[in-house]
């Protein structure tokens, strides 16, 4: 099962996102709860957590901050850590937060490389997000698959296994059932699955191909990057990459790295670390240009052995326009497949 088409990357995103009108138009749930003796003199936020028992302790004090929880009997301003008493009678209000709300179907147009009753493979564009979260609840990927494929609400997280940038494009494998999606996690996890990036760098890369094994983990000085870090003073995890150079000159290259760990910003990192960051990535030494406004980083290539069917499978996606573009602009070539 072998196919000519791509792979590979990570996201965040800014698309539309329920704001609080939205939350406050949402269906409200009201609960009434009674302590019970056995609860008496126990730490309010405890003792609620007990009693609705569905929802986690830091939810169960977001409601008691939001002032969502009062007493049936007069007028109380309980703190998560005051004591209660046996008999007394709370009126919980709940309301679905943004996060709750996140999971739901949302048209997009996913391109569809290939498809079949165990898993998809799709070429995710630059600019979009893949999982819900602070900012982006709304809009990603995993809405759009929800919409796309019914099997996705039968699958954990949609079905997706592994991750891509923001503003990566290329090539991502996404599970159609739990059995394929545990499956594929397995392979990751025993570096089975074959990744490969291409990337427009500042500077010009010295000598031929090179091992990169340097451990990366969040970077001690600024919380919101990654970094290379020493793992006898930081924690962090080992990440190797094999980086080759297709072409270069005095100001830019063309590299194609091979991941064999798949680390938060692995590539884009380690390539930073070398002195050549990624062309448009700001965040790790970068610079934009008006050829591309994105990070330069696709996954074209994926392969795999089907984990369902034990067929050898590979995929391979071209450079979108704006990279191609960019690559053309600063002087490279490279043999397009």
């Amino acid at each position: 099962m072998s196919t000519a088409v791509d792979p590979d990357a990570e996201v965040s995103m800014d698309e539309d996102f329920p704001d609080a009108a939205d939350a406050n138009d949402a269906v409200v749930e009201i609960r009434q709860i009674r302590i019970s003796p056995e609860q008496h003199g126990m730490r309010f936020d405890l003792a609620l957590c007990q009693s609705l028992k569905d929802f986690s302790r830091s939810f169960v004090t977001q409601l008691i901050a939001d002032h969502r929880v009062r007493l049936m009997e007069g007028v109380s301003n309980f703190k998560p850590s005051s004591k209660v008493k046996s008999g007394q009678g709370f009126v919980v209000e709940i309301r679905p937060t943004l996060q709750s709300q996140a999971f739901h179907a949302q048209d997009m147009a996913i391109e569809t490389v290939y498809v079949d009753e165990h898993l998809r493979v799709i070429a995710k564009p630059a600019g979009l997000v893949v999982h819900p979260a602070p900012g982006n609840w709304t809009g990603t990927l995993l809405n759009g698959l929800l919409a796309l494929d019914a099997n996705a609400w039968q699958t954990p997280r949609a079905g997706i296994v592994h991750r891509l940038d923001k503003d990566t494009s290329g090539l991502m494998v996404i599970a159609r059932s739990r059995a394929c999606m545990d499956a594929l996690v397995s392979l990751i996890a025993q570096r089975q699955v074959q990744r490969q990036y291409l990337a427009l760098t500042h500077r010009t890369w010295q000598g031929g191909g090179r091992d990169v094994d340097l451990p990366i983990g969040r970077d001690p000085r600024q919380r919101l990057r990654m970094a290379v870090v020493d793992l006898s003073r930081h924690p962090g995890k080992v990440a190797q990459t094999h980086v080759e150079c297709l072409d270069r000159n005095d100001e830019v290259s063309l590299l194609h790295c091979t991941l064999s760990t798949g680390r938060t910003h692995q590539i884009r990192v380690h390539l930073s670390h070398l002195g050549h960051p990624l062309v448009g990535d700001g965040l790790y030494g970068g610079t934009h240009t008006t050829d591309i406004q994105r990070q330069a980083l696709h996954a074209h290539k994926l392969g795999f052995i089907h984990p369902m069917t034990g067929q050898s499978c590979a995929w391979q996606w071209p450079l979108p326009p704006d990279m191609r573009q960019a690559v053309s602009a600063m002087g490279l070539s490279y043999n397009w497949p």
